[in-house]
């Protein structure tokens, strides 16, 4: 019988049984990645064989590229607080501090405990850098009055980390090429990092204006088809990274920029509708790349780079991104437990999996390349696991310790209008 067929059904079936049995699921210490991932495992050649592509580094790359996109523009959708620095304190924290810190933490552990060169231990901490979107929706907002500042710092970190990884991999891709770093530093600094995010901003910004303005502008006219409204999303992304990237800026950066713009529009019922529709992409996209991952694992280099991984995976989860985090928001008032929550809600997954996937496609090779892959791909499972399994009792604690009393502080008199109506 044809593979493909195979394929549809156990797919089919799957979707079937998360989605029926979501509501089981929900509260369950296991999210969907997990399943994901064994199901991924479970039609890979290592069981029943239904998976039998091993993609290039190309496909995989473009593949997690699309699943990246769609994830940074649901992320710019739900950030509802204003463009001013007091509210996205908790946000440049963490990307200004605790994402260097990581990096070359990881960078630093590579090189000195596992003997990597510079180059690729830099690559392997780039790559690390970002935290996951796609998978991290038990922590992130889904509400567009939420104010929570755990929430809207791992979700707006999630969207700018993904973007912002860049600068570091091609620091570490020019170093392979180059190991006297003078020859090309200012032209790093100049290109990579000030015009590509400097061009990333402007232009998401621009895209999505000119969006809006025309959408306004045609609808006076003639009306949009509902069924047709939500796909403003896609030509919105599709076209704010392509233009981005046609003036080597940062594609990922500007669509979150443009999901942040399209959010301020006037109609916030459009926007609310745009996100929900995003975020039913996002959940598909999930399955298909989490399936691809467990189908790409490998028995024989996962046990050859075991210590390996367990050494970065180790270190980057229970020591660097703690502490890190810990460090990064020393002074900013919130609660103790938030800031630990800082530093344990730091899942990798699909944002590894496309910076990887890039890394190798230009100029990461040979050993290397084998070894950071590797790495990756087991810190990525053991970080599917131990935050599929820890999220939802963690965030139900934080609910109903912190969240819940932090809520009735800053609204006491409303609080005790509801508890004297009652």
């Amino acid at each position: 019988m044809d593979i493909y067929i195979l394929d549809l059904l156990a797919i089919g079936t799957l979707l079937l049984i998360v989605t029926l049995c979501s509501g089981l699921i929900a509260r369950l210490p296991l999210s969907y990645a997990i399943i994901y991932l064994i199901v991924g495992v479970v039609l890979s050649p290592y069981g029943l064989n239904l998976i039998q592509v091993r993609p290039e580094a190309n496909v995989l790359m473009r593949i997690a590229e699309l699943v990246v996109l769609i994830s940074l523009f649901s992320c710019g959708l739900k950030m509802n607080r204003p463009l001013q620095f007091w509210a996205w304190e908790s946000t440049a924290r963490l990307i200004g501090f605790l994402m260097p810190i990581s990096i070359f933490a990881v960078a630093a552990i590579a090189h000195w405990l596992l003997g990597m060169g510079w180059a690729p231990a830099i690559l392997l901490g780039a790559i690390l850098a970002p935290t996951d979107p796609v998978l991290a929706s038990e922590v992130q907002l889904d509400d567009p009055h939420d104010r929570d500042e755990l929430r809207f710092g791992l979700t707006s970190e999630g969207g700018l980390n993904d973007a912002l990884a860049f600068p570091f991999i091609y620091f570490g891709l020019y170093l392979i090429e180059d190991s006297n770093w003078q020859n090309w530093f200012r032209q790093w600094v100049a290109v990579d990092l000030v015009w590509a995010i400097a061009a990333g901003i402007v232009v998401g910004f621009a895209v999505t204006k000119a969006v809006r303005w025309l959408d306004r502008f045609l609808q006076q006219f003639h009306g949009v088809d509902e069924l047709m409204e939500d796909f403003v999303a896609i030509s919105t992304i599709l076209i704010a990274y392509s233009l981005t990237e046609i003036v080597n800026g940062y594609g990922f950066l500007a669509v979150f920029v443009a999901g942040i713009t399209m959010r301020r529009r006037r109609n916030q019922d459009k926007s609310i509708s745009q996100l929900h529709f995003i975020e039913r992409l996002e959940k598909l996209a999930e399955i298909g790349t989490i399936l691809l991952l467990g189908s790409l694992l490998r028995v024989e280099p996962m046990l050859a780079y075991a210590g390996n991984g367990f050494v970065i995976a180790g270190f980057l989860l229970f020591l660097v991104r703690p502490l890190g985090a810990w460090v990064s928001t020393i002074g900013f008032q919130v609660h103790p437990a938030t800031r630990w929550f800082y530093g344990w809600f730091g899942i990798r997954g699909v944002g590894s999996i496309y910076y990887l996937a890039y890394a190798l496609g230009s100029g990461l090779k040979g050993t290397d390349g084998e070894q950071v892959a590797w790495i990756t791909f087991w810190t990525i499972v053991i970080s599917v696991f131990l935050h599929g399994v820890s999220s939802t009792p963690l965030m139900k604690w934080y609910e109903r310790n912190i969240e819940r009393n932090t809520t009735l502080e800053e609204n006491p008199i409303q609080h005790e209008g509801g508890t004297g109506s009652a």
